[in-house]
């Protein structure tokens, strides 16, 4: 991939498999699953099972996702640091409300099998603003076959005219704009219309885009979507489910079948209707489900709806249905093709999402001016399956007693977001009761002195 073959007139023409594959991804998990219309009388139902996988995937794997900076040593500076970081980090979640857009992001790369993220500095606002560009409109050009050293990105989208005006001072000759941003870690073009408007050195130093795949394939830069193991049996069963329909439609309203007549007028099947036939000929009702030929429909179905389970590693407890009250263990054995497909899917986010992070702590530190140190990033992935907090809190509770585990491993095994935080707020919580109970003690004591006192003189006076 090089930049001598991009147009920023028509970046569709690049890449164009990529970005129609997206396409019908887009319109399968949107409901679009057949391939062909039939007529208006023929029924094409579509049990949008990919679409219910997808989401349920997701709410599994996002829940109670955040990032953790800690520090590079145990030092009291190096710690400050890092819970200064951290609190950087939370700031720049709750101002660009990044929990929703991550799931958002989430959702949209299990569909299409790419996403990205875009960070950048608010000059107005003064502060970080990240966004999710529309992945089909991201191309990038790596180094020979080291996919991860990107040495150029291309971020392009369209613009109305009042929006062009607006940013650019550039009115259109259409009703729309075609923008092309060119990154390196050097340099930054931007081209509106195919015409070169701005050319300039990169004010972040870095390339301020994180692509990551969904899942990834072998040697292979861009990702799957989840869709790909779907298709196939989801529109099998939209097929199946459509068929066995017309058959229940049909026996509901049967077929009247004459044998042995060669004209028939107002022949009708409602009830108390009356035939006049010739005396040989014979009449009845054709039956589509006697010998039992529904229920091959039915087990076909379910075949189906099993398949469309496997392929999609989603066992029917993803859904809240089991065989009964299971124990962690045996719920646990039940899910493990849920959870060894989020364990996957959370191997490449980890990267991702401590990439863009990273980049975000960078911008905080070169504008603000604050210094974060040495830090290592990390992400803190909540559990797939519900936890006993019960017997997990009891278990920590000995481990931290017998010296084996810290108060902050603690707290980050049991899902406090931030362990630092909370730790210096029950120090401070124990300082502030231990300074109650030393001047209430102190009270007592100097009470009882004084009434000591007094009844020393009081005998002395008798």
């Amino acid at each position: 991939m090089t930049s001598d073959n991009f147009n920023p007139c028509h970046p569709e023409q690049m890449d164009l498999a990529r970005i129609q594959n997206y396409r019908r991804m887009l319109d399968f998990y949107n409901g679009n699953q057949w391939q062909s219309r039939c007529s208006r009388s023929e029924k094409q139902l579509s049990f949008n099972y990919a679409r219910a996988i997808i989401d349920k995937v997701t709410a599994y794997m996002m829940a109670g996702a955040h990032c953790k900076a800690d520090a590079a040593d145990d030092s009291e500076q190096a710690k400050e640091k890092a819970l200064n970081a951290d609190k950087a980090l939370q700031q720049v979640y709750i101002d660009n409300n990044l929990e929703q857009l991550d799931f958002d992001t989430e959702t949209d790369c299990a569909i299409l099998g790419d996403a990205c993220y875009k960070v950048t500095w608010d000059t107005t606002k003064k502060r970080v603003r990240v966004t999710a560009p529309d992945v089909s409109g991201i191309y990038v050009w790596w180094l020979g076959d080291d996919t991860t050293k990107i040495w150029r990105i291309a971020s392009c989208y369209s613009l109305s005219a009042d929006e062009s005006t607006l940013l650019y001072g550039i009115k259109p000759a259409g009703k729309t704009a075609k923008v092309a941003e060119f990154w390196t870690d050097n340099l930054f073009e931007l081209w509106l219309d195919g015409n070169l408007i701005e050319k300039k050195a990169n004010p972040y130093g870095f390339i301020p885009f994180v692509v990551f795949p969904n899942l990834r394939e072998p040697k292979k830069f861009w990702g799957k979507s989840d869709i790909v193991q779907l298709a196939e049996s989801q529109c099998e069963l939209n097929r199946a489910m459509s068929q066995l329909s017309r058959i229940l439609e049909l026996s509901g309203n049967p077929i009247a079948v004459l044998e042995n007549v060669e004209q028939s007028e107002d022949i009708a099947v409602s009830p108390g209707a009356v035939w006049n036939i010739p005396e040989e000929a014979k009449a009845y009702l054709l039956d589509l489900l006697q010998g039992g030929g529904v229920n091959l429909h039915i087990e076909y179905i379910n075949l189906l709806y099993r398949t469309l389970h496997d392929l999609g590693e989603s066992p029917r407890a993803t859904f809240g249905s089991t065989s009964g009250n299971l124990s962690g263990v045996a719920l646990e054995i039940e899910m493990q093709p849920l959870l060894q497909k989020v364990w996957r899917k959370r191997l490449i986010r980890n990267s991702a999402y401590c990439r863009r992070n990273s980049l975000i702590l960078k911008l905080v530190s070169k504008f603000s001016g604050q210094d974060f140190g040495d830090y290592n990033l990390r992400m803190v992935w909540s559990p797939v399956l519900p936890r006993d907090m019960t017997g997990l809190v009891s278990n920590e509770q000995i481990l931290v007693q017998n010296g084996i585990h810290s108060r902050r491993t603690a707290m980050s095994q049991i899902g406090i977001t931030s362990p630092e935080s909370e730790f210096a707020d029950w120090l401070e919580e124990r300082d502030a009761i231990l300074k109650m109970n030393s001047e209430h003690n102190s009270k007592t004591s100097a009470g009882k002195t004084r009434e000591r006192v007094s009844v020393n003189t009081a005998a002395g006076g008798f």
